[in-house]
């Protein structure tokens, strides 16, 4: 695929953080970005503010159903996506892992882990069949390492490190799974954990000129590692 030609972006989480971020440098480029989140408001202004072929839907990532249907109704009018994003994640209140309350780490696992099978099980038949594209599932540098206090979700990107390479062996020739490191980023989720010293990371908008050339460049050569924005 020429980097010049038009690409259908498939991103759940677009409603805040890095997923909103990458929205507009995607348009600006001329790729047709198809969105999900949880927040109303913030799909209805996104809607507004791209229009078709852009597609953004309220969705929550954990109603398999739901989920199934989106696919359904993307897949017949715009077809396979070029590029799709697992992005949407939640991380759990900074406490040792005794004292998080199970509704919460249910919480975490539904949406970081099952949420992105789910996504992946209404894409995926309709891209391997064409036998192409790209598949980036958000990790961390908490899928690499750990830390105190956020146990709950160290464990689900640690998965989907595990997840995503699995699934790259899966793949047929011309496709890529690419389990993704982002970076340390000054987003709402970071500040839970850092506070205001998330404030000496770069915000996601100036990542999101880092990370939008860099994801548009994955291929099948890319299949399979562990990667990290540059």
């Amino acid at each position: 695929m020429s980097r010049g030609e038009r690409r259908v972006i498939v991103l759940t989480g677009a409603t805040r953080g890095l997923g909103r971020a990458l929205v507009q440098p995607f348009v600006e480029l001329g790729h047709v970005v198809i969105g999900c989140g949880r927040s109303a408001p913030a799909i209805a202004e996104l809607g507004e503010r791209f229009r078709p072929p852009h597609d953004f839907t309220v969705l929550d990532v954990t109603q398999a159903d739901l989920v199934q249907a989106w696919g359904e109704r993307i897949l017949a009018g715009q077809g396979a996506p070029d590029l799709l994003i697992n992005n949407a994640a939640v991380i759990n209140r900074s406490a040792p892992l005794w004292e998080v309350p199970r509704e919460e780490f249910e919480q975490v696992i539904d949406v970081n882990i099952k949420g992105v099978a789910n996504v992946l099980r209404a894409y995926l038949p309709a891209m391997v069949e064409r036998r192409r594209g790209v598949i980036v599932n958000l990790s961390s540098g908490w899928g690499r390492s750990t830390a105190a206090d956020v146990a709950p979700y160290c464990a689900t990107k640690w998965a989907i490190e595990g997840l995503t390479q699995a699934l790259a062996q899966e793949l047929p020739a011309g496709m890529a799974a690419i389990p993704l490191n982002p970076g340390i980023i000054d987003t709402e989720m970071l500040r839970s954990c850092f506070g205001g010293s998330a404030a000496h990371y770069p915000s996601a908008e100036e990542w999101s000129q880092r990370a939008v050339p860099f994801l548009l460049r994955l291929g099948p050569s890319d299949n399979g590692k562990a990667l990290t924005v540059r």
